[in-house]
């Protein structure tokens, strides 16, 4: 006989089952044509169960963008994560590139549309402009350190005289959400694809 589960685990499981209804919903109908109430119609909850839970709207957003970009609900800072460690400790830089993009392509697989959701929002809502913001300001700031250690694995020298900055700047672009969705979720090409597009990108840009 299964074990009743406890009160912990079923907030758990719904609180995940809003998440995924909301998921669904801002990606087929877009963040002003998603309601509370279409959320926890779909979550088969009550519509006070969203916001004592949430808050409201944007915090949801804020929770579901936070957990598919991680993966999980742990607090784990991104730096602090297995495939970030990894891609530091990398002692050749050609492979720390490969890595990077690996690690981003495992991240857009699953945080893409709710990337694309936050973009969107971002243009008629003030509140999820400064969300969009900071989400990119942390992805220049993981892309930082990545790069500071390139430069160090490299002897100090990257191509076209980039300094740590620039090459944040350059992995930043090349692995974000827009290419990722122009070229997968757009053009069609695999994962795969993008994958090894960005890692000789990233080594023709970077790589003396």
């Amino acid at each position: 006989m299964a074990a009743a589960l406890t009160r912990a685990e079923k907030a758990r499981r719904t609180r995940q089952r809003m998440l995924d209804a909301a998921a669904q919903l801002f990606t087929e109908k877009g963040w002003t044509g998603t309601t509370v109430e279409d959320i926890a119609r779909t979550a088969e909850v009550a519509v006070q169960t969203v916001y004592f839970t949430f808050g409201n709207k944007r915090e949801l957003l804020k929770e579901l963008l936070d957990t598919a970009v991680a993966g999980d609900a742990d607090p784990v800072a991104t730096l602090d994560r297995p495939w970030a460690r990894q891609v530091i400790d990398e002692p050749d830089p050609t492979t720390q590139l490969a890595l990077q993009a690996a690690g981003a392509r495992h991240i857009l697989d699953r945080a893409a549309p709710v990337l694309d959701v936050v973009r969107g929002a971002a243009t008629a809502d003030p509140e999820i402009a400064a969300l969009w913001r900071a989400n990119i300001a942390q992805r220049h700031a993981v892309q930082l350190r990545f790069a500071q250690a390139l430069v160090t694995k490299t002897g100090g020298v990257l191509r076209h005289g980039n300094d740590n900055e620039s090459a944040a700047d350059i992995t930043l672009t090349v692995l974000g959400p827009e290419s990722y969705g122009l070229l997968v979720t757009l053009r069609g090409w695999t994962p795969t694809r993008w994958e090894e597009w960005a890692t000789d990108s990233l080594a023709r840009q970077l790589l003396p």
